[in-house]
């Protein structure tokens, strides 16, 4: 067999592995995706075992029960926050959809349609408002799926933690060693950040007055998790409410869309990427197909997920001479493809 049909062999072979992993990843959903947030976690805390361990020369077992402790305190928080602000988005789902139709025919009305020989009534009832309805009630449901699920990521994080053991040097520098620098990094820096923005978009709109300015920094903080997509999505959800409502002034109205605007440029395109730095080493361009095909997979879920997943998936390609091209290519470096 000659060389080259000894790659066309492995690229074939490839394609058909790379498929059979994709049906049993998403077949294997219900267990694979507890387990996969379980592990993130774990990654998040685990430098709360290395300093109780390390610094505050706490025992090991020791470090490792209150971290449990505070593990489970603190997904217990977010579950209730995450629970009462979906609840408080579906009660006001309709409200929220006839804000954005009266928003929508108020812009038509303002629009030459009459030129075109068009009704804006028509116009309008052409325009799928029970979209947007269903997608907040879909979001929802799948933040009660994830809720519902907690009780079994408690239990892997239980486990993780508990059978886990302190890095070997040999481990610290090897394969593994990289995946947890990695994603551990990216998980801490992207935790910290979220909070801070969701914070801070919480904190103004309240200021400013806007009803559910709660529920929209907590969005912003789950939201920031999806790269892109999240901080824009976070940034135009209040937009029906604060250009409707009649109780909110023009000024407050721009207050409203510009500040949190801001506070999302700011953290997404100077702050962390200056913290994060280049330790993801992933292309824009790869990291929108990672949200995209993981979003196929495992829902809204996957796409929280995506650029960890990700990540993790380019360290193993690397590890291997016949896909370490297509771990260039993830990272935008199309030479190695040109030499091949």
């Amino acid at each position: 067999m000659t060389e080259r049909e000894s790659r066309i062999q492995t690229i074939c072979l490839t394609i058909l592995a790379t498929l059979a992993v994709g049906w049993v990843l998403y077949w294997a959903r219900p267990v694979l995706l507890p387990f996969v947030v379980a592990v993130i976690v774990v990654l998040a805390l685990s430098p709360v075992v290395e300093l109780l361990t390390s610094r505050l020369r706490c025992p090991r077992p020791l470090s490792v029960l209150m971290t449990i402790i505070f593990g489970v305190a603190v997904l217990s928080l977010v579950g209730v926050l995450v629970s009462i602000s979906v609840a408080g988005l579906l009660a006001n789902a309709r409200d929220y959809q006839l804000q954005i139709r009266i928003l929508i025919d108020n812009a038509l009305e303002s629009l030459p349609l009459a030129y075109f020989g068009l009704d804006p009534a028509t116009v309008l009832d052409q325009i799928p408002l029970n979209a947007v309805s269903r997608v907040l009630v879909g979001t929802g449901n799948a933040l009660i799926d994830i809720l519902s699920q907690g009780f079994l990521v408690i239990i892997f994080v239980i486990f993780l933690l508990v059978g886990g053991s302190a890095a070997s040097p040999a481990e610290a520098t090897g394969m593994w060693g990289a995946v947890r620098l990695r994603v551990k990094r990216y998980i801490v820096t992207k935790v910290v950040v979220s909070m801070v923005t969701g914070a801070s978009v919480g904190a103004v709109l309240t200021l400013l007055g806007i009803p559910l300015a709660g529920v929209f920094g907590l969005m912003a903080f789950l939201l920031n998790f999806i790269p892109g997509f999240g901080s824009i999505v976070s940034t135009l959800l209040p937009l029906p409410i604060v250009l409707v409502n009649p109780d909110i002034g023009a000024s407050t109205a721009v207050l409203a869309i510009a500040i949190p605007g801001a506070i999302q440029i700011t953290f997404g395109n100077f702050i962390e990427p200056k913290v994060l730095g280049e330790s993801l080493d992933l292309h824009p361009v790869a990291i929108l197909m990672s949200l995209v095909l993981w979003g196929m997979l495992w829902g809204i879920v996957g796409m929280f997920l995506a650029v960890p997943m990700t990540a993790v998936l380019k360290i193993l390609l690397e590890r291997m001479e016949h896909t370490r091209p297509i771990a260039e290519l993830l990272s935008g470096r199309l030479e190695p493809l040109m030499r091949e």
